[in-house]
C-alpha cells in the first residue's frame, strides 16, 4: 500500500481526502494515518489539513523499495528490488542473489559500497547518500559471447535517463563511460557467470555520480557530477527508475538479434568519441585514428593515420582523447 500511496501522493496537485484512500485501497482511516505516518518517519513531509486531506509538500532523495517501485514504469525490470544502506559491492550482492535464484530482473541499490569495483579490478568509491550504486541481474537466454554488448546498452540507457530527467547532454564514450561536458558521471561493470554455451546470469553494475560535491583533486578534470554539472540536486530514485526504463526497452530490441544492427545508430548519436581524434591503447600497439563510432557488433570502427581500418573490440583496448580524457 505505501508504494501506491507514495505514487498518489507525488502525482496529485490537490489534497486527497482520507475517505478518498480508504476507498482506493479497501482500509480504515486508521490504516491510511498509520501508513502516512510511516512516510513521515522516512523523511516525507506530508501536509495534513482537516475536512480537505493529504498533500505531499517535499520529498526526500532516499532510495527505498516503495519509492523506487512507485517511479519505475516497467512490465518487468526492478519489480523486485532490494535496497541496502551498505554493502561490500551491488554487483558482488547481486551476484550472490543470483545464485540463490533471485529473479529475472532483480536491482540491488546501496546507500554506501565499501569495496566498489571498477573495469579491470579498480577501486571505485562514492559519497554515502549522493549518488547512485546499483546492480541488475538478467538471465538472458543469448549466446555468452554476446554478453558484453549489455554493457553498451546500459551506457544507452544511463545516458538516456540523465538526459530525460536533467535536460544534460549526457553522452558515451566508448564503450561505457557516460561522460557530461566530458567528464565521467557513470562508469558500468558487467559480470558473467556461465556454463559452456550457457549464461546462468547476468549482472551489471552502474555507480552514477548524482549528488557528489567534490572529487579528490587527482580526478577532478576527468570525473564530475549530475549535480555540479546542473547546479542543483537530482531525485535519485527518479534517475533510477528512468535508466530502468529506458534498459528494459533496449534490452526487448536487442534480444531479437543478440547484436546492435537495429540500436548501432542510437548508440553513436550518443557517442562523444565519433568525428573525433582518438589514441587507441592495444597491448600490442598504440595509434592514432578516427572514428564514426561503432558497427553493428558493438565493435569501435577506427580509421587509423595510415588509411587502414580497424574495428576495435572493448575488452581488448582502452581508447582516450587525443589530447585528454575524452
Amino acid at each position: 500500500m505505501k508504494t501506491e500511496l507514495l505514487k498518489i501522493l507525488r502525482e496529485s496537485e490537490t489534497y486527497i481526502s482520507g475517505q478518498q484512500l480508504c476507498e482506493h485501497f479497501g482500509v480504515s482511516r486508521t490504516a491510511i494515518w498509520k501508513a502516512i505516518g510511516q512516510l513521515k518517519e522516512e523523511g516525507y513531509e506530508i501536509e495534513a489539513v482537516k475536512n480537505k486531506g493529504y498533500r505531499m509538500r517535499e520529498i526526500p532523495d532516499v532510495m527505498t523499495a516503495e519509492e523506487l517501485k512507485s517511479r519505475l514504469g516497467t512490465a518487468w525490470m526492478g519489480r523486485n528490488c532490494i535496497c541496502l544502506e551498505s554493502v561490500d559491492s551491488t554487483n558482488n550482492c547481486a551476484r550472490r542473489c543470483a545464485e540463490e535464484d533471485a529473479p529475472d530482473g532483480t536491482l540491488i541499490v546501496a546507500e554506501e559500497q565499501t569495496a566498489g569495483r571498477g573495469r579491470r579490478g579498480r577501486s571505485w568509491s562514492a559519497s554515502r547518500g549522493a549518488n547512485i550504486m546499483m546492480s541488475l541481474i538478467l538471465r538472458p537466454r543469448i549466446r555468452p559471447e554476446h554478453a558484453s554488448r549489455l554493457t553498451l546498452l546500459m551506457a544507452m540507457a544511463v545516458a538516456k535517463g540523465i538526459r530525460t530527467v536533467t535536460g544534460l547532454p549526457a553522452g558515451i564514450k566508448w564503450p561505457n563511460d557516460v561522460v557530461v561536458h566530458g567528464k565521467k558521471v557513470c562508469g558500468i561493470l558487467t559480470e558473467l557467470s556461465m556454463e559452456v554455451g550457457y549464461i546462468n546470469y547476468v549482472v551489471i553494475g552502474a555507480g552514477i555520480n548524482v549528488n557528489q560535491e567534490q572529487f579528490p583533486e587527482e580526478i577532478q578534470t576527468s570525473a564530475g557530477s549530475l549535480y555540479l554539472e546542473l547546479g542543483q540536486k537530482v531525485a535519485r530514485a527518479e534517475l533510477t527508475a528512468a535508466v530502468l526504463r529506458e534498459l528494459e526497452e533496449l534490452y526487448a530490441v536487442f534480444l531479437e538479434t543478440e547484436d546492435l544492427s537495429k540500436l548501432y545508430r542510437a548508440y553513436n548519436e550518443l557517442c562523444v568519441n565519433r568525428g573525433r581524434k582518438i589514441r587507441v591503447l592495444d597491448p600490442k600497439e598504440e595509434y592514432t585514428g578516427t572514428t564514426d563510432g561503432i558497427n553493428a557488433l558493438g565493435e569501435l570502427v577506427v580509421r587509423k593515420t595510415d588509411g587502414s581500418t580497424v574495428s576495435v573490440y572493448a575488452g581488448e583496448v582502452s581508447v582516450r582523447g587525443l589530447y585528454g580524457y575524452v
